[in-house]
């Protein structure tokens, strides 16, 4: 996005403004590519950014998807189905059965837990539709089955003929589904969880003879979002290579990765709409806040996102420190604290990297009934899509209409 970019979309479009960059989207899926083993397959986590699956398409290989609304959008968007990893801890029947009428299922649904199978058995058995199952294995949370249902499910699956919820249910295995968390910096962590999950797989071999088509693991690729983080990701991904390269089991690998595919190719584009120094510390009041930018990890606001301030000046050593503020009424409002800013003035721009995962959805959007910001995708031709326009939220937030 260069300086003639942000003069158009300002000119088209009010602050605040979420902004996701096509080029740089599908250069950072062309990046992880390259730097991960050829085969590895790649399944993109829609929670990340829900606006841009239709971007990715041809681009990523599957499409996880964690709720109704997910697969709505999906749907919409024009997804193969194919290409769907239905997931979820919460399956509904009305959902799931949308998605057996409406040919939603061709692609993949995982297990979370007994009560699941047996309902996704139960709708393939009255639809007459075969479809796959990924049984998901718990890290230790709410999330999927233990171990010992795990197996449990795999004997019902691989031998439906002895099972009455399997029997006649076109039931086939597509894989197990492994995901313990994002953020993850530490390569010990992955070395731990891909030597559970090889032990894991000889134990199935021996036990109940089954041999795994698919891993969907869930890396959890860190993004440094903030100023003097030390991160060698060329080394990180090539240590992670080699794990996968060491393990007993070769199998099909497929990623499941939101944040590390998104991040880098969003910006939230917000004014400062006031100035003011109360006590001994300069305020700046944006017209977003935390209700529009939500970074991990970010502890009491003190850490420095990546940003820029436009118009575009030269920074000096006694810049003064400003606190910069929501609008929203609460003193929890504070997006960065003691940031150093040259010559700050009301109206001025300040452009915050790295907003392509999350933010959109993640902010308490519907707190003070402050409008949603406009979404837009600047396209590879240079040509800019909206995607959403602004959206009033007090029409949710206030009720039926006086009679």
């Amino acid at each position: 996005m260069n300086q003639q970019d942000i003069r158009n979309l300002l000119d088209s479009c009010p602050t605040p403004l979420y902004v996701f960059e096509e080029r740089l989207l599908k250069e950072r899926v062309q990046y992880l590519r390259a730097h991960l083993p050829k085969e590895t397959g790649l399944c993109f986590a829609v929670k990340a950014n829900p606006f841009l699956g239709r971007f990715l398409q041809g681009c990523v290989d599957r499409f996880e998807i964690c709720s109704p609304g997910e697969m709505y959008i999906c749907e919409k968007q024009g997804i193969p189905a194919a290409q769907f990893v239905l997931s979820g801890v919460y399956k509904d029947e009305p959902s799931m059965r949308y998605a057996f009428t409406h040919g939603l299922c061709d692609g993949i649904l995982t297990v979370e837990s007994v009560r699941q199978f047996e309902l996704l058995s139960s709708l393939s058995r009255e639809y007459g539709k075969p479809i796959r199952l990924l049984p998901r294995l718990t890290s230790g949370n709410q999330f999927g089955l233990s171990e010992a249902e795990l197996l449990d499910l795999l004997r019902r699956i691989s031998a439906p003929g002895k099972d009455p919820l399997a029997s006649g249910s076109f039931l086939t295995l597509a894989g197990i589904q492994f995901f313990s968390g994002t953020q993850k910096t530490s390569l010990k962590k992955h070395r731990r969880e891909l030597s559970m999950l090889d032990d894991l797989l000889d134990r199935i071999r021996a036990e109940l003879g089954i041999e795994i088509p698919l891993l969907e693991y869930g890396p959890g690729f860190p993004v440094a979002y903030f100023s003097g983080e030390d991160f060698d990701e060329d080394a990180y991904l090539e240590e992670f290579s080699s794990l996968l390269a060491q393990m007993r089991n070769k199998l099909p690998i497929m990623l499941e990765l939101g944040r590390s595919i998104t991040a880098s190719c969003g910006s939230l584009l917000t004014r400062v709409a006031d100035l003011k120094r109360n006590h001994s510390g300069n305020y700046a009041i944006l017209d977003s806040g935390i209700h529009h930018l939500a970074y991990y990890g970010q502890f009491m606001a003190m850490k420095h996102p990546v940003f820029e301030l436009w118009p575009p000046r030269e920074s000096a050593p006694d810049d003064p420190e400003w606190n910069l503020c929501g609008s929203l009424c609460t003193i929890n409002d504070l997006v960065v604290k003691k940031l150093p800013l040259h010559d700050l003035k009301a109206g001025d721009l300040l452009i915050f990297r790295n907003t392509g995962a999350y933010s959109m959805t993640e902010g308490i959007s519907l707190f003070l009934s402050r409008d949603l910001p406009a979404v837009v995708c600047l396209k590879e031709n240079g040509e800019t899509e909206l995607l959403r326009g602004a959206e009033p939220t007090w029409v949710l937030n206030g009720g039926a209409d006086p009679v």
